[in-house]
């Protein structure tokens, strides 16, 4: 997945630092976000970066080079990967001075107010635009040599992200190798990340390997559920047991590079995620599977487990993506990758627990329910009449002369009853849906003598037991965590993580 995608960080953007290895800042793990740029009514840079400050998102990709975003990243910390579009490669690849310019005013303008700490090269070259595999090496030499000129070669890596397609045969991964018709393109191609120590760029996407073998690769080992040994791929060759798709396709890449002699390049997985929507033809890409993935996939990356064929390795990752990209075209599930929307809300809220012991940055503690906008008012009335029936949410605040009737709309009194049926069921997965009309958010719909049911107003006034700061669960809300160093026994540790909670749809308007 590419093109115009700045790795846009969402709620979600997160890094992650051990303790073990917390002497050496560019060794310690993280999970990151993707930004991409095919949104309606995106942040301007400036609310961008401030929202990524707020979330405490530490580490984003994005998709080229945009100026404006490189500037109102200086002196914020977040370390950033910076691209050349595939567009530009030929200028690049066919010109020293040309590649010299772009490091000039990309890089160098900005480093080190600006933390770039990588440039990615094009993006799937290899099996999107053939024709410019040639100039791919080319491209990325002559841009380390403007970094040797500018003594940065050592700070910043520069590698190319390649799709999962260029290895062949990946199960069981002792069997994979690299397509052997680009063999002039990667043997040098990793010769040179092992000369220069930098990462072989990797878009892992166990959705589409699922997709792709319904049937054989089960869903649970797709999502990193926990499964019971006899479910466990089992790499015949090694014996090696894999209990989740993507560390079967990290280790895949790593034999395809043992195969070519090729033992000291790590693999650095630049996009993964899981669509929340799709259309009838991809049933798979719900809310709560995506939930599921990418929850899991920052638990796994937090416990520090690496891969069945090199568990000393922690692979960093790049959730793709930060905001839903609205402006791409069909299937449906391109326009759904995203954590959040455009404006910020949140599409579900990630879980993730039992990965160590984390501060919470959020001690609100409270989240809504309310109408999504440009909604269908017949929908809605539906939606709003089930609330109040079936459902049994308190609409007694909604009715004529009470605090809540004015606005007097079907949207305004939809929000309301949407909001009583979610905290009546304990913002429990899939109770603010009411088939797709509903949405999360953090803040608070309250308006003048209106309070609504989740407002910490109400707790107040109802005098029930209710602390505003109290965490009750990462399974209950939307959090981002982040620990602060701490000096343990002479260790450094640090962890930075951005969490959120999950909520899907489930039966009737729910």
């Amino acid at each position: 997945m590419a093109n115009s995608k700045i790795t846009l960080l969402i709620f979600f953007y997160f890094s992650v630092i051990y303790t073990a290895k917390a002497a050496n800042p560019d060794s310690e793990p993280f999970v990151g976000v993707n930004i991409g740029t095919d949104v309606s009514n995106l942040l301007s840079p400036a609310d961008l970066v401030s929202f990524l400050q707020v979330q405490k998102i530490t580490h984003i990709r994005l998709y080229d080079a945009d100026p404006d975003i490189l500037k109102a990243l200086a002196k914020t910390k977040i370390q950033v990967i910076i691209s050349v579009p595939n567009n530009q490669l030929l200028a690049i690849g066919t010109s020293n001075t040309t590649a010299a310019s772009w490091v000039g005013r990309n890089v160098v303008a900005y480093y080190p107010e600006t933390l770039i700490t990588a440039i990615a090269v094009g993006d799937e070259v290899l099996t999107t635009v053939p024709s410019s595999a040639p100039i791919l090496l080319p491209a990325i030499e002559s841009l380390y040599s403007a970094l040797v000129a500018a003594n940065l070669h050592t700070t910043i890596k520069i590698s190319t992200p390649h799709a999962a397609s260029i290895i062949l045969d990946p199960f069981p991964p002792s069997q994979a190798f690299f397509n052997q018709s680009l063999s002039s393109v990667m043997l040098p191609l990793l010769q040179f990340l092992s000369r220069t120590q930098s990462p072989l760029m990797m878009n892992l996407y166990p959705y589409y390997v699922f997709m792709q073998n319904k049937g054989v690769v089960p869903l649970d080992n797709s999502l990193f559920k926990p499964l019971t040994p006899s479910k466990e791929m089992v790499d015949p060759n090694t014996l090696l047991h894999y209990t989740n798709v993507l560390d079967a396709m990290i280790d895949a890449a790593y034999f395809s590079m043992k195969n070519l002699n090729i033992t000291d390049v790590e693999v650095l997985v630049t996009e993964s995620g899981w669509p929340s929507k799709g259309d009838s033809k991809e049933p798979y890409a719900t809310i709560d599977n995506a939930d599921t993935y990418n929850s899991n996939l920052i638990k796994h990356v937090l416990d520090r487990s690496g891969t069945p064929f090199h568990p000393e390795i922690t692979s960093n990752v790049y959730i793709y993506e930060l905001f839903n990209e609205d402006l791409r075209s069909p299937p449906i599930s391109e326009a759904n990758w995203g954590l959040f929307y455009a404006n910020s809300t949140p599409i579900y809220l990630l879980h993730v627990s039992g990965s160590g012991t984390f501060l919470a940055n959020d001690t609100t503690n409270q989240t809504y329910c309310i109408v999504m906008d440009d909604v269908d008012p017949k929908t809605l009335q539906a939606a709003l009449d089930w609330a109040c029936g079936p459902g049994k949410a308190n609409c007694s605040e909604i009715q004529p002369g009470e605090s809540c009737y004015q606005p007097n709309n079907v949207k305004n009194h939809a929000s309301y009853a949407f909001d009583s049926y979610y905290h009546n069921e304990g913002k429990s997965p899939g109770s603010c849906d009411f088939k797709g009309v509903a949405m999360i958010t953090t803040t608070d719909p309250s308006h003048g003598s209106c309070i609504f049911p989740g407002s910490k107003k109400v707790a107040n006034k109802a005098k029930a037991v209710v602390n505003s700061t109290q965490i009750s669960g990462v399974a209950d809300r939307l959090r981002f965590i982040s620990l602060r160093k701490n000096q343990i026994s002479g260790n450094a540790v640090a962890f930075s993580i951005l969490l959120l909670v999950s909520f899907m749809s489930s039966a009737a308007w729910v």
